[in-house]
């Protein structure tokens, strides 16, 4: 008996409901506007922070290669997304798709998946953001007071919060105002990572790239044990290491953070014009600026110095390899564009996690009553409010630490449902238009799942056991809620 947890939502009513007065959103977004957001998320704690980490912790200078690497299984995965978005151009992202291709509870726990990840994702964010905030204003007038600027140290990170409410204001008064902001942020960002490459380019020792990929080694001894190992290891009873060629692949596995900006664009295809033409472009736009800068960058920091001289707790590894090489100012220059690019960041971050709800609300899996649009702003405007209460909670009182790879894991699950998704729809709707078709199919998107999964395996026992957790609550909401007041469940809902 399946309960009709396999039940699918025609691609015809999933875009009728588009339509409803009450759930419709305002379609402002074009083609620029989509490679800016995909970039503008990328752009963030990836490059500066993740970048040192993951270099000095498991792949010293071959950080370029794990990028490339994460940056592969992404391309995969986008192949997968534009013919999906291209094709329902609906809000909600990988969830949608998983509705219209292998039923409900297959959605619900994507859906589920990436709150998640859009949740612990933006709060972290907000954190970081206040921390430098903290940086740049030190010695200033303006310095924060350490009881309001850490929950670590002091009460509460005030800032943290206050970015949260600040950034609810913003989506909730239109996407477009949400694009304009994050337009002249993106550029100052990229002006700023342009800077490193270039001025960084004078001051790389080659010698510091040899052995480029630094032979395999065994880790120094950690309290979490197997907890902390990569799963691969403890699947197949290999001898914990780190560096060598799994280091390559378990830095991949940690830097697929800095990749989940074309993830975010596919949940604004309902607020796209054009989506058919629109969303590929947005896509493998964002896609390829990123990986290049990633790429560059990493080649960057490990040439000014050692992968060995790199502090993995480092949390401005970027600017420490400026201040180092005798270029402060560089430095300062670094700190302050961290700064205001993870404002951004977050804020995308937080408008992926509002549209996946909406749409989740849209189809009666949450309260119906959340998926209302503003009149006015044609936004999802409580959602947004009732989003913000537990970001701004966790970015005010937790300390958090890195959680990317808990973030990595629910985005690399994803992949998995929406590569498959592709072959599944090839089969059911042969007749659907599709503006963007995936070449090679089923070969392709096979290889996005190989690939996908492989890096889930090379995250830590730790993560997957915190997301087996997240998922077995997701099971419980589902069907204690969610399968009886699905839209498909009731009397009036036409297959």
């Amino acid at each position: 008996m399946s309960w009709g947890i396999f039940r699918t939502k025609t691609i015809e009513q999933t875009m009728a409901e588009t339509e409803e007065p009450e759930h419709k959103l305002k379609k402002n977004l074009g083609a620029l506007d989509l490679i800016v957001f995909g970039v503008g998320v990328s752009i963030g704690a990836g490059i500066f922070v993740l970048t040192g980490q993951a270099a000095a912790s498991n792949a010293g200078p071959a950080i370029s290669i794990s990028f490339l690497i994460a940056g592969l299984g992404c391309g995969l995965a986008a192949l997968c997304y534009a013919e999906l978005a291209s094709s329902v151009p609906a809000a909600g992202s990988a969830y949608t798709y998983t509705y219209a291709t292998m039923g409900e509870l297959l959605a619900w726990i994507i859906g589920w998946d990436l709150i998640l990840e859009f949740t612990v994702g933006s709060a972290a964010l907000a954190t970081s953001f206040s921390q430098y905030l903290g940086v740049v204003l030190d010695g200033t007038p303006f310095a924060i007071p350490e009881a309001i600027a850490t929950a670590e140290n002091g009460v509460l990170n005030l800032p943290a919060g206050l970015l949260v409410v600040g950034l609810a204001v913003v989506l909730i008064s239109g996407v477009k105002l949400s694009s304009r902001i994050n337009q002249v942020v993106t550029a100052i960002k990229i002006l700023v990572v342009l800077a490193v490459i270039f001025v960084g380019a004078f001051f790389i020792n080659l010698a510091n790239w040899s052995p480029f990929i630094p032979p395999a080694s065994t880790p120094a001894a950690s309290s979490g044990g197997a907890l902390h190992l990569p799963l691969v290891q403890t699947i197949f009873g290999l001898d914990p290491s780190v560096f060598g060629i799994g280091g390559v692949f378990a830095a991949a596995a940690m830097v697929f953070f800095a990749f989940i900006g074309f993830d975010v664009v596919a949940t604004t295809a309902e607020e796209t014009r054009n989506p058919q033409r629109n969303m590929p472009i947005g896509i493998f736009g964002s896609l390829a600026i990123v990986t290049v800068l990633y790429m560059a960058v990493s080649l960057v920091i490990t040439g000014m110095q050692s992968y060995k001289d790199i502090d993995p707790d480092d949390g401005a590894p970027l600017a420490t390899a400026f201040v180092n090489a005798g270029l402060p100012v560089m430095g300062d220059l670094i700190a302050i564009g961290a700064c205001i690019g993870l404002v951004v960041v977050c804020m995308i971050l937080f408008l992926g996690q509002t549209r996946v709800g909406f749409a989740m609300a849209r189809d009666g899996l949450f309260p119906a009553a959340l998926a209302k649009t503003h009149p006015r702003f044609g936004t999802p405007y409580r959602f947004t409010i009732l989003a913000a209460i537990p970001i701004a909670i966790l970015a005010t009182f937790v300390p958090l630490s890195t959680l990317a790879e808990l973030v990595n894991i629910g985005t690399l699950a994803a992949f998995v449902l929406v590569s498959i998704g592709v072959m599944v729809l090839r089969r059911t709707r042969p007749d659907l238009p599709r503006a963007f078709k995936v070449p090679w199919v089923p070969v392709l998107p096979i290889a996005s799942v190989i690939v996908c999964f492989y890096l889930m395996l090379n995250l830590a026992l730790e993560t997957w056991i915190r997301f087996v957790i997240w998922l077995a609550i997701g099971f419980i909401v589902y069907f204690a809620y969610s399968r009886k007041h699905s839209r498909l469940n009731q009397p009036t809902s036409v297959p």
